[in-house]
């Protein structure tokens, strides 16, 4: 009975209706629950990257928002660092833990000069008290004396040999020892030479028959009959010459010299033993007979150098060859105690290095007739190169480093970075500048050294700055 007065009763809250609509009200709670919370999480882990998608993925309402933390700029953190060591930087004030200085404040890094990330810039006060300079790479004819060392060698045009010319037996060695100085037409030794006796004799009757054609000619019987010479008397004449001019020539050749010829013009007797004498001027190098040796037709005996003109070959560097070229003006100066000088000029340049020296050798000729200038002796150089237009800038201008030259090229305002160049030939004063600059471009004098290491500290200042940007965000 109470059932059924339920049922029939619309507004009791037990009625299947009303259980109906109370089920479907928490299904409605619960999914607005979910979806809630399904907003929530995916907008917490998304916020990094709400900046980026900001204009797809949020309301409009947020656009101002994010666009005003996009341009908006915080303050530089300040840093201070080492003015001794670059790489000691802190966020607060302090002493270096290396040398014990006092930190000192770092500048803000806009003040790099655009387009060098690796440059430096001062004010006036600053430049000044570095006593920085400026100079301007210009167009200068460089001339450069090259001061080096020469060994002095033997010149081998001047290198002979003598050797015999004739089949014989020595009889007397006159050239004792290695070293010996020869004079032209000093005797050598004396031979024992069938071949030469024989030819003092056939010279000895072509005398004495030219005497007898003489004789004949100039006798009473061609002056009473008023007649000349015939025609057989200068056939004869003409005949006599010829030979005797072949026979002095053999004699000739085997360098018995002319003092022979005299005397048997003189004595019309043959010698047994022939003096031969050098037919050249110089020191003996080699002797390689003795008394008693029997020589033959183009036996070496002895080897001669001549001192009269030598070489001085010349040392040279790598660096050195741009300046140096054939026919250049060069002067040498013998030794402390004999400062007499001779010019001469280069006649050759060797186109190999020396793989131990590291040098090059150059070659000049000088003449040497008093025997001043001895092989193996050491003179002193001095080449006078050629004058040479380049672009240059002062040599105090240029760093030199292991990783190339540097110059601190002066951009204006103060502002100063390292520009990598290649230098071509230097002077006391100049260096070439083959790339890297212009012309009119300034550079630092001095002070460079100290512009440069700030420029570095600078550098790493930025990276430092850089990176510990990096590692807040």
């Amino acid at each position: 009975m109470s059932w059924f007065k339920k049922e029939r009763d619309p507004g009791s809250p037990d009625a299947p209706a009303f259980r109906y609509v109370k089920l479907g009200l928490g299904i409605f709670v619960i999914l607005a629950l979910a979806f809630i919370a399904y907003f929530y999480i995916g907008h917490s882990s998304g916020r990094h990257d709400a900046a980026v998608t900001a204009h797809s993925a949020t309301p409009s309402n947020l656009e101002p928002i994010v666009a005003a933390d996009k341009t908006s700029t915080k303050p530089a953190k300040k840093l201070w660092v080492c003015p001794m060591h670059p790489e000691i930087i802190q966020d607060h004030p302090g002493m270096c833990p290396i040398c014990g200085m006092d930190l000192v404040e770092m500048e803000p890094s806009n003040k790099s000069h655009a387009g060098h990330s690796h440059g430096v810039q001062l004010d006036t006060a600053s430049l000044q008290r570095l006593g920085v300079r400026l100079a301007a790479a210009k167009w200068e004819t460089l001339s450069r004396d090259i001061d080096t060392y020469g060994n002095v060698v033997v010149d081998e045009s001047m290198v002979s040999n003598i050797n015999s010319n004739v089949s014989g037996v020595i009889k007397k060695l006159h050239v004792k020892s290695v070293g010996q100085q020869i004079q032209e037409g000093q005797v050598l030794y004396e031979l024992y030479s069938p071949e030469l006796i024989q030819s003092q004799r056939e010279f000895i009757a072509l005398l004495r028959e030219m005497d007898k054609l003489v004789a004949s000619m100039m006798g009473e019987d061609s002056h009473t009959s008023g007649k000349g010479m015939s025609e057989d008397d200068m056939m004869d004449v003409k005949m006599n010459a010829n030979n005797r001019r072949l026979v002095t020539e053999s004699l000739l050749y085997a360098n018995v010299g002319k003092e022979l010829l005299e005397e048997l013009g003189r004595t019309y007797r043959e010698r047994e033993v022939v003096e031969v004498r050098s037919p050249k001027s110089g020191f003996v190098t080699k002797i390689e007979v003795h008394e008693g040796n029997s020589v033959k037709p183009m036996d070496s005996l002895f080897s001669l150098i001549g001192l009269s003109q030598v070489w001085v070959e010349v040392a040279l560097y790598p660096d050195q060859l741009a300046w140096v070229k054939d026919g250049d003006e060069v002067t040498l100066r013998l030794s402390q105690l004999d400062k007499s000088e001779i010019k001469a000029r280069l006649q050759f340049v060797s186109p190999v290095v020396d793989s131990v020296t590291r040098t090059v050798r150059a070659r000049l000729a000088v003449a040497n007739p008093k025997n001043r200038l001895l092989p193996g002796a050491l003179v002193d150089v001095t080449i006078h190169a050629k004058p040479h237009l380049a672009l240059a800038v002062p040599r105090s201008a240029v760093m030199r480093t292991g990783k190339g030259d540097l110059v601190m090229l002066a951009e204006g305002e103060g502002h100063f970075a390292p520009v990598k160049v290649e230098t071509g030939v230097e002077t006391a004063d100049y260096v070439e500048i083959t790339s890297g600059l212009e012309e009119d471009d300034q550079v630092a004098v001095n002070g460079q050294f100290l512009l440069d290491a700030a420029a570095s500290l600078s550098d790493a200042a930025q990276r430092m700055r850089a990176s510990q940007s990096g590692d807040s965000r």
